[in-house]
């Protein structure tokens, strides 16, 4: 079922057309059959008429039911959806911690020459998308409490990932689907990663799918 809730979720834009262009079709069609009713003389002419009429509509009901149930999805199924249902590319389930194959991967990363970190943050809105820890350029070891904001209009999920500097291979830690303004966004266990200087990145989506720019700093993690 997660599934097809995810096709219609991910296709919404085509549904919508296709949906929309039925729809005036079958409307146009509710037309003519109305205006034949209204012009028919005989009895039976009226009779045949009628029914034509009342398949019409019937068949414009069904389309705007399906406008409307796609809407529905849309509105409230999408949102309560976990995050990696959501997700077009194939990327393992960002709500759960992550697995040992998944730290294997970023710990067979060659760490980054030991170099001062920038102190700065990128793409980061204070209030809307924002890490306000760890900070830029801090250097972390164990486990991490991620504090910041993920408050968007429109708002859907937001997810943390974290990449090798340099690397740009970024892989998720976890996400949430409910709104967090200047508290706590999740945990953090560094200890499985190589001890050196990583990117940590927070991604905010709204609930039509578009993500904003994402919030990106840089930290250097210690062995535990």
């Amino acid at each position: 079922m997660t599934s097809l809730f995810r096709f219609f979720i991910v296709y919404a834009p085509l549904i919508y057309f296709v949906l929309a262009l039925w729809a005036l079709l079958a409307a146009r069609r509710v037309w003519m059959a109305w205006r034949e009713r209204s012009t028919a003389v005989f009895g039976l002419e009226r009779r045949l008429a009628h029914q034509k009429l009342m398949q019409r509509t019937a068949s414009l009901a069904i389309v705007l039911l399906l406008l409307l149930g796609q809407l529905l999805v849309d509105s409230f199924l999408a949102p309560a959806l976990p995050a990696a249902e959501r997700l077009p590319t194939p990327t393992a389930n960002p709500l759960v911690t992550p697995t040992e194959t998944l730290a294997l991967f970023i710990s067979s990363q060659t760490p980054s020459p030991v170099e001062p970190l920038a102190p700065e943050a990128s793409g980061c809105i204070p209030g809307q998308i924002m890490i306000t820890f760890p900070e830029p350029g801090m250097e972390i070891r164990g486990q991490v409490t991620l504090s910041g904001s993920a408050d968007i209009p429109s708002f859907g999920f937001y997810k943390y990932e974290v990449s090798p500097l340099g690397a740009e291979q970024w892989t998720t830690i976890s996400a949430g689907n409910t709104v967090v303004r200047d508290a706590e966004l999740g945990r953090w266990d560094t200890r499985q990663l190589t001890p050196g200087d990583y990117l940590l990145r927070l991604v905010v989506t709204d609930n039509q799918g578009n993500a904003f720019p994402p919030c990106v700093i840089a930290v250097r993690v210690l062995a535990p």
